[in-house]
């Protein structure tokens, strides 16, 4: 277990009641086997770690040795359980002051030992954003954190990529998910479970009515199920031919969409398959020119062709008179 995920999972265990496994596996970001195995090295350390099995059960962590947080205020606390934003995210979100005087008041209670090692907040700095990410333009967390909290509905102009002119919705939110350095509201949608990037969201008004999410749906349910959703769910295959100069920045770039075949490797290249939601998505291997090569389905191919061949003709030099 690392360091950071050992200070989160202690944190999460000692601010809650009860936790259980999957939830403490999605905030932490792991699964459910490592958590497991986390946890019993927590009980084989000595630490007052129980579970309990059935509908209230869950995760306690016992009185006995670990972080004290008796000297936290209940808006403190709330703050620390936020455990994956980095300073950015705490700060978009008007938590930085807050989260800043939660974590002094814990450093304050560690060991003349823990004191002799240099702060961890000046040997570790972390930033979830993406690289050349744009600056945010649309709505910011800061300003749907209120409306959310106070379990509103909300009538939102979204305007989504794949749509000519932004649609007017009226959603029931869950609440603000933060993604690889991009924010998010996950709400119901004519009962439907959406999730909407705020910098898309151009304009927004609070209803004066109570949200209408399900029952037995959290934010933290409904997010796992969104991104496993969106991790599985692909329209397109594509089986492809990687140069070995250009591996590493496509792993880089596609992520767990694309899965390298070891059986198929060679010198010069290897053989990968690259999951896309749309069709349209296999534009993204363009840049790799032909460093990659596509070897099906057809469909994959021809629209390759057809948008090279847009962009040949493009920068097409103009006929001389």
């Amino acid at each position: 277990m690392t360091p950071d995920r050992f200070f989160s999972l202690m944190l999460l265990l000692a601010s809650r009641n009860a936790v259980t496994t999957q939830e403490l596996a999605s905030a932490l970001g792991v699964s459910l086997r490592t958590i497991t195995r986390d946890l019993n090295w927590l009980r084989d350390a000595g630490l007052p770690v129980t579970a309990q099995r059935g509908r209230l059960g869950g995760v306690t962590m016992l009185p006995g040795p670990g972080l004290d947080l008796t000297r936290l205020t209940p808006g403190e606390r709330d703050h620390l359980s936020l455990t994956g934003l980095d300073e950015k995210q705490r700060a978009e979100l008007n938590a930085s002051v807050e989260s800043r005087r939660a974590l002094s008041k814990i450093a304050a209670t560690q060991s003349r030992r823990v004191h002799e090692l240099l702060p961890l907040t000046d040997v570790v700095h972390v930033d979830s954003r993406p690289w050349l990410q744009a600056h945010m333009s649309g709505t910011t967390p800061a300003s749907l954190i209120g409306p959310v909290r106070r379990g509103r509905r909300l009538r939102i102009e979204y305007d989504s990529p794949r749509e000519s002119c932004p649609r007017h919705l009226v959603v029931d939110p869950y609440g603000l998910f933060a993604k690889a350095g991009t924010w998010y509201l996950v709400a119901d949608c004519a009962r439907v479970p959406r999730m909407y990037r705020l910098e898309r969201i151009t304009t927004w008004k609070e209803v004066d009515q109570p949200r209408r999410i399900r029952e037995n749906e959290t934010l933290t349910t409904v997010a796992a199920a969104l991104v496993d959703q969106w991790e599985l769910n692909h329209a397109i295959e594509v089986s492809a031919t990687i140069d070995q100069t250009q591996i590493e920045r496509a792993q880089r770039i596609f992520g767990q969409r694309l899965v390298r075949n070891d059986r198929e490797e060679s010198a010069t290249g290897h053989k990968v398959t690259i999951h896309f939601p749309h069709l349209e998505d296999v534009r993204a291997l363009l840049p790799f020119g032909s460093a990659v090569t596509v070897h099906g389905p057809t469909e994959a191919t021809a629209h390759l062709s057809d948008l090279a061949t847009s962009l040949a003709h493009h920068y097409a030099p103009s006929p001389t008179s």
